[in-house]
């Protein structure tokens, strides 16, 4: 054997540990960081884009909730349905979504106006435009109605009629209910 063959060979050696060292630290490092990745970092690239989602509420059974992706807060997220309806649905309502691409976004780079914009201040909106909605309990059931108030930890909701308005002699009932029994809102068009 020549020394030339013998360098080469524990040069190839040396190489070959090396790149086997950095792979190891490159699959370790990308665990650690992945442990930092939450739930709205893994949603926010798909914003804009469609979505298949289980959650919640359904019959004895979670139900599919499909369409684009349209906002995205802290604690909700907002699904543009096909047929011009959308539904808020509360993060804690969510229990899956179907093929998420492989890249996410930043941890905690959200800003900090979009920390504030947590379920309740999207509540409020539909509280000030008076939207007619469809809310889903954890419990399957459902409420026909238009949300009126937003506290701290409840909504309340006139409930009336499909197809009437929240006017005095058309509300059936008023309803006071924790916002962790909401599993989504349905914005009624």
């Amino acid at each position: 054997m020549r020394w030339e063959d013998l360098f080469a060979d524990l040069e190839l050696q040396w190489e070959a540990n090396e790149a086997a060292e950095l792979a190891a630290e490159l699959a370790d490092r990308s665990r650690r960081e992945a442990a930092y990745l939450r739930l709205i970092d893994r949603l926010r690239p798909v914003v804009g884009h469609p979505a298949r989602c289980r959650v919640l509420g359904g019959q004895r059974a979670p139900e599919t909730l499909h369409g684009t992706l349209s906002a995205l807060g802290v604690d909700w997220f907002l699904l543009a349905e096909p047929g011009a309806t959308e539904v808020l649905v509360p993060m804690r309502s969510l229990l899956a979504v179907e093929n998420l691409p492989v890249v996410s976004a930043q941890p905690g780079h959200e800003g900090p106006l979009a920390a504030k914009l947590d379920l309740r201040y999207v509540l409020r909106g539909l509280v000030r435009d008076r939207s007619v909605c469809t809310l889903l309990f954890v419990d399957g059931t459902s409420l026909h109605g238009t949300p009126v108030r937003v506290g701290a930890d409840f909504l309340e909701v006139a409930e009336h009629a499909v197809g009437e308005f929240a006017r005095r002699g058309r509300v059936r009932s008023g309803w006071t209910m924790p916002l962790d029994a909401i599993a989504y809102v349905r914005r009624v068009p």
